[in-house]
Parts: structure tokens; C-alpha cells; sequence
């Protein structure tokens, strides 16, 4: 997929895909190791929904920081154990340089519950040398709160109060629901 210009020795080498380009072919194709490793430094830092947290990443095992192309393929591959990706819609992609943005929904069913649910996503990427050196992968990952059984009360507050912040119980947590299991619309 990355090809160079010719150039003559210690001349900085060209290349013919742009920062949005390498962006655009990673996300079209995480599970290939070749397509990764050829749009990747050795040591890109990939950042899959938060940067450490140990409580999320116990229900969600592909969270947190790594390092390497195949970071980002297992991540893919493991996500994909989970949920069947139904749709991937980039809605803007943009670039500052060596910095990339891109902004959009997918819709993706539980491999167990055969239920569906539509969440935005964002990715923010850094692009050195024809060569992506970072990635970060955000999406809604409340969104599918109906689908994992909640073995604790959560730490955040339902609502902020006068007299103190309320903190949802196990049976207030089960109990939300999205109607029409959907976020971000």
C-alpha cells in the first residue's frame, strides 16, 4: 500500500500517501498485520479507548495504552470476538500537518445478545516521516453499558445535588436501558 518517490541518497524520501491517506488505510484494514505494519513505525503507541484504567479494562480487556503494530491488530481482533462491526462510517476526516482527526458512527452487534447498538467514534493520529507514530481510539463506550452485567456499584454520580452526589445502585444501573439501543444520534 506505501509506496515512495525515487530520491537520490540523503535526500529525505517523499512519500505518495498523505497523513489522512495512512490514517484512512489503517482503519479500513486493522486486522491485517501487513497493511498495519507497513503504515506504522515499530513502535507506534496505540491508545484504545483510555489511557490506563484498570476497572474498564477488566471488562473490556483491549482498553488502555500499548505499543506495536500488532497492538492495534489484536486490539481489532479481540473487539471483533466481542462484536460483529455492521457498519463503519467516517464522517470527517482532517489534518494539521502530522496531526490527523477523524470523526464518525459505527453500528456493531453482540456477539452473544445478537444486539445492536450506534456509537460515535474519533480517532486522533500522528503521522512522522510517511509513517503513523501514534493512535488513539475513543468511542461512546457508555453506549453499550446494557450489555455488560455491572458486578459492583459504578463510581460516578447519576446526577450532581445540593446535598451531595447519588451514586447509581446494581439495580438502578441494570435497569437503564436505551430504548431503541442507540447513543449518539
Amino acid at each position: 500500500m506505501r509506496r515512495k518517490n525515487t530520491s537520490k541518497p540523503n535526500e529525505d524520501v517523499k512519500y505518495e500517501l498523505s497523513p489522512l491517506e495512512i490514517i484512512k488505510g489503517i482503519l479500513e484494514n486493522p486486522k491485517d498485520i501487513e497493511n498495519v505494519r507497513s503504515l506504522t513505525t515499530k513502535d507506534v503507541t496505540y491508545v484504545s479507548l483510555n489511557y490506563r484504567n484498570p476497572d474498564l479494562k477488566r471488562i473490556m480487556p483491549w482498553c488502555g495504552t500499548s505499543l506495536g503494530p500488532e497492538s492495534i491488530v489484536k486490539t481489532f481482533l479481540d473487539v471483533g470476538r466481542f462484536w460483529k462491526v455492521k457498519s463503519f462510517k467516517k464522517e470527517a476526516m482532517s489534518t494539521d500537518g502530522e496531526s490527523v482527526a477523524v470523526f464518525g458512527r459505527f453500528t456493531y452487534e453482540s456477539t452473544v445478545l445478537s444486539k445492536s447498538v450506534t456509537s460515535p467514534f474519533s480517532v486522533f493520529a500522528k503521522v512522522h516521516n510517511g509513517r503513523c507514530t501514534y493512535m488513539q481510539f475513543m468511542e461512546d463506550t457508555f453506549c453499550n453499558r446494557g450489555f455488560v452485567q455491572v458486578r459492583r456499584k459504578l463510581d460516578f454520580p447519576k446526577r450532581p445535588r445540593r446535598d451531595g452526589d447519588r451514586y447509581l445502585t446494581r439495580s438502578e444501573t441494570e435497569s437503564l436501558r436505551i430504548e431503541d439501543n442507540r447513543c449518539g444520534k
